[in-house]
């Protein structure tokens, strides 16, 4: 009974220990710079309080559950030595993360609003849903397709470097022949798709996919899934607004 509450008390101070730089940070420039008392700072002091909590048992609950499914469902579809599914599974993982994320859908929305006052034409509001909901779709898309490139570049052993490199070479290019008013809403696209839910799965599945494959190394191998999900959706996205 003693060691869940022992671990619960450590990952607590865990969380103090992180959230304490922006808590002195956002205390400083409140009390010293702008010299205000803090607005409401009840109502502060119990969201602090609860963020604290959830930030606490979201570890918590990404080392009991979140972390060891994503390894245990890598290893069985690596045992079953079916590439396909493999390949599969890591695709609808991508898409299935990302089409909910509430970031994208911001984003998705934010961009549909800017497009509708920034053309000569009007657009009705029909039109900018369907321009939201393709454009949500074409992220989400990007990561299952960027998901399915890492994981075959660690069945491969393949040098993660010469991808990184050659996918942003690729959106240099690709950047100068797109619209401009998609550039922004392109890059800032990238970084959406690593959610809070999307960032632990995936992870777990490139550990455990280079921990059960053999010759690779979980350390060299099994990370730069993450990479690949914020690259290729930049890609996507300047493809997305230059055929729109």
């Amino acid at each position: 009974m003693l060691t869940p509450l022992i671990s619960l008390s450590r990952m607590l101070l865990g969380s103090v220990r992180d959230l304490a730089p922006i808590i002195l940070v956002i205390a400083f420039f409140q009390i010293f710079v702008l010299q205000q008392p803090f607005p409401n700072l009840e109502r502060v002091l119990i969201g602090l309080v609860m963020v604290l909590g959830g930030l606490t048992l979201f570890i918590q609950g990404l080392e009991l559950g979140v972390f060891p499914f994503g390894e245990t469902l890598a290893e069985r579809f690596a045992e079953k030595g079916n590439v396909w599914w493999l390949l599969a599974f890591a695709f609808a993982l991508g898409f299935g993360t990302t089409i909910a994320e509430p970031a994208l859908i911001a984003v998705a929305d934010e961009a549909a609003e800017v497009r509708a006052e920034t053309l000569e034409r009007a657009m009705s509001a029909d039109e900018q849903e369907s321009y939201a909901l393709a454009l949500r779709y074409t992220v989400a898309v990007s990561v299952g397709v960027s998901l399915v490139i890492g994981v075959f570049r660690i069945i491969k052993g393949w040098p993660i470097q010469w991808f990184i490199i050659g996918g942003y070479l690729i959106i240099v290019g690709l950047t100068g022949i797109a619209p401009a008013d998609i550039i922004g809403v392109a890059y800032d696209s990238g970084g959406v798709t690593t959610s809070t839910i999307t960032v632990p799965l995936v992870t777990a599945l490139g550990i455990g996919l280079a921990t059960v494959i053999r010759g690779r190394n979980p350390l060299t191998d099994g990370f730069g899934l993450i990479a690949f999900a914020s690259l290729v959706p930049i890609m996507f996205v300047l493809v997305f607004g230059t055929v729109t």
